[in-house]
């Protein structure tokens, strides 16, 4: 399958539309709204349906040097990410230290509704990747967010506003990150007999709680670009498609020197490429307050999460086909 269809038939997706009318929504000024409760349910849903298949997976397969390997490799990149992304942004963007480094924390750390709409892909051609993946989505949340505030602290001492410590225990203490930990390690000891009783529910049912749950992201991605126009000029723009490139091309070299099959290169390059828009605009509010939210939180959802949404999820796929084949 070509690029060209395989871009085509995600654009076309019921997930991708239904991002697509959200964020047309948002920008006609249209009054559809998802309650934020209702969005939270949603994504506590998405992270528990997440977690359980992948621990599922881990019970089935067992224990092996695999997993370490590609958690340890996932740790590592997550750290490395935000060095790149702020040494290209200050050379190439203009923008200060502080928010310099607030983005690139949301380049290095993951989305997990990526991880989602990856894992969703992988289902409509028929792929699936290692449960343990999701234990690697979950270690690659708070390296880069503790890389970014070294980063900012290192050019000006005087920005940070919390210490390390304080920012640890927020980023490992996040919601998304305990509910896909914790479902995860509920999945590993249940295995696949304990998850047939609640199969109904969190596996029949992701697609479409994705669905309305990526409408909802779409509406807020419309109005963070609508509002965000004195901050983001085409330098950050490209920045915001640029970065995901890079470094899916580094996962895909590490994931393909690891030896994860097809599926599990393809979401680890996928992991690398997303942009967190939950766990580190939370971090940074706290430790970096001077840091411009419109400029990093629009960037991550308004433009990383569309293009990956669009085009990167197939092209990642491709990449993975093309190194594992």
């Amino acid at each position: 399958m070509s690029f060209f269809e395989l871009a085509l038939g995600n654009i076309l997706s019921p997930v991708v539309l239904f991002f697509m009318l959200g964020v047309g929504a948002a920008l006609a000024r249209s009054d559809l709204s998802v309650p934020e409760a209702v969005a939270k349910t949603l994504a506590l849903f998405l992270m528990m349906s997440i977690g359980l298949k992948g621990g599922v997976e881990v019970a089935k397969q067992g224990m092996s040097a695999m997993l370490v390997w590609t958690i340890v490799a996932g740790a590592a990149l997550s750290f490395l990410l935000p060095i790149i992304a702020y040494a290209l942004l200050r050379a190439t963007t203009g923008l200060d230290a502080v928010n310099a480094a607030a983005v690139s924390a949301h380049y290095g750390s993951i989305s997990a509704v990526t991880l989602a709409a990856g894992i969703d892909v992988l289902s409509r051609v028929g792929l699936v990747a290692e449960g343990y993946m999701v234990a690697v989505a979950a270690v690659m949340e708070t390296p880069a967010i503790i890389c970014a505030l070294l980063l900012a602290r290192r050019a000006a001492p005087k920005a940070a506003g919390a210490s390390t410590a304080e920012l640890v225990r927020e980023a490992s203490l996040n919601g998304s990150v305990i509910a896909l930990v914790g479902s995860f390690f509920i999945g590993w000891i249940v295995g696949p007999d304990g998850l047939k009783p609640v199969a109904p529910l969190f596996i029949d049912l992701f697609r479409g709680v994705l669905c309305i749950f990526l409408l909802d992201m779409g509406l807020v991605a419309g109005r963070g670009l609508a509002r965000a126009g004195k901050h983001l000029d085409m330098r950050l723009l490209a920045f915001g498609i640029a970065m995901p490139l890079i470094s899916g091309a580094i996962a895909a070299f590490i994931a393909a020197a690891i030896g994860l099959s097809v599926g599990g290169t393809m979401i680890f390059i996928t992991l690398a490429a997303s942009a967190s828009y939950i766990a580190a605009p939370a971090a940074m509010r706290i430790a970096l307050p001077e840091a411009e939210p419109a400029i990093y939180l629009t960037l991550s959802l308004g433009v990383t999460f569309p293009f990956n949404l669009t085009l990167g999820l197939p092209l990642y796929l491709m990449a993975a086909q093309y190194l594992r084949g």
